[in-house]
């Protein structure tokens, strides 16, 4: 299994290789945290929250939950791992991207992907 240490080495790798535009008002950075986040809005506590881009009083900053993406992809070597976080990320910097100019078609696709999970939970309970 990736540590906690590695899994840092490999965001500090992936946000090298962007381009620093991106970053842009971005003041609270990329932070890697050890927790494991459930969607509070998950069914049966199987949706997790790998990452989140956060707009508030402290600033614009994005957290990625080390403990989420190890539940869900600890089996992966550490080569396709890497590239899982840098969707990850790459899908919270659009967010950022999007809040700065005003747009929400991310935050649409999310609602839909979450309504298209829902239906399938619930298509499994009954």
């Amino acid at each position: 299994m990736t540590t906690f240490e590695e899994a840092g080495a490999m965001l500090d790798e992936i946000i090298d290789e962007m381009p620093p535009e991106i970053f842009a008002d971005l003041n609270g950075g990329v932070n890697l945290l050890p927790d494991e986040k459930i969607h509070p809005d998950g069914v049966g506590d199987d949706l997790y929250v790998m990452g989140e881009y956060n707009h508030n009083n402290l600033g614009r900053y994005i957290n990625i939950f080390y403990g989420s993406v190890m539940t869900v992809y600890s089996y992966l070597p550490p080569r396709r791992l890497k590239t899982r976080l840098a969707e990850i990320l790459k899908h919270e910097i659009t967010h950022h991207l999007e809040s700065l100019a005003g747009e929400k078609d991310l935050v649409i696709k999310d609602q839909i992907d979450y309504e298209k999970y829902r239906m399938r939970r619930e298509r499994r309970v009954n």
